[in-house]
């Protein structure tokens, strides 16, 4: 990764030895303090799980899983498209996903595509090729939105249901290891609540911020727990899977 020396936390931050949304709002607004918090969640339980070896970070961003994976990895190698509305300080490859990307097959142990599957206009190229730069045995970890409104307009193009990810993983080779859920009907009304309220000036963040509060001890004890565990199949705010190469 370049300038790995420079590196530091963004969207993503440690607190209490648990990774959750940053409390900046210049690195995550507040409406996405929930839904970063879940995303978090699984990425540093997969992370640990599966991660080794030379990563590949696509469409990496601010690469804000960094802190997870370096000790984990040999190498970390990122790459990002010209398009991003994120700086681009870490890049070591500026390609674009929607096509051949220039790496060599077979060199990676794992990937990772971070909300990024629903900025590509040919996501069936993008899973076949992350089929051949991994390695057999490598692994895939990446996230999708469904409930959540357009963002990074005008490239911003599916959402995509849990079958129809399976089967594009499946079609390009891959094996899904774990498909989950992430978040349900608390998680996707406090997120619409939040938002709508961030359109009217002060008193937006002030309500914001006290839904996004709300919302995240109501899912953390046993009712609200389980209300968005019983209606995440049907209502998800989005996915998490692992894929392998066989």
């Amino acid at each position: 990764m370049r300038n790995a020396d420079q590196w530091t936390p963004s969207k993503f931050v440690y607190h209490r030895g648990v990774l959750r949304g940053s409390r900046d709002p210049k690195a995550l607004g507040i409406a996405s303090r929930v839904i970063a918090d879940l995303t978090a969640r699984f990425y540093q339980r997969e992370l640990t799980k599966f991660a080794k070896g030379q990563l590949l970070d696509l469409g990496c961003g601010k690469v804000p899983f960094y802190g997870v994976y370096k000790d984990l990895v040999s190498e970390a190698v990122c790459v990002d498209w010209s398009n991003t509305l994120h700086a681009n300080p870490y890049v070591d490859h500026e390609i674009d996903l929607n096509g051949p990307i220039g790496l060599r097959s077979d060199s990676f142990d794992t990937v990772i595509l971070s909300e990024v599957l629903e900025h590509i206009r040919k996501p069936e190229i993008l899973m076949s090729e992350m089929h051949r730069l991994l390695r057999s045995g490598g692994h895939v970890i990446m996230n999708v939105p469904f409930y959540y409104g357009l963002h990074e307009q005008p490239f911003d193009y599916f959402r995509y249901t849990r079958h129809a990810l399976r089967s594009m993983a499946e079609d390009a080779g891959l094996t899904v290891v774990h498909l989950e859920s992430i978040g349900g009907v608390p998680e996707i009304i406090a997120d619409l609540v939040s938002k709508t309220a961030m359109t009217v000036p002060t008193v937006g963040r002030i309500t914001a911020r006290v839904v996004q509060r709300f919302t995240g001890w109501f899912v953390s004890i046993g009712i609200g727990k389980r209300l968005s565990q019983r209606t995440s199949a049907d209502f998800p705010f989005g996915y998490g899977l692992v894929l392998r190469k066989d």
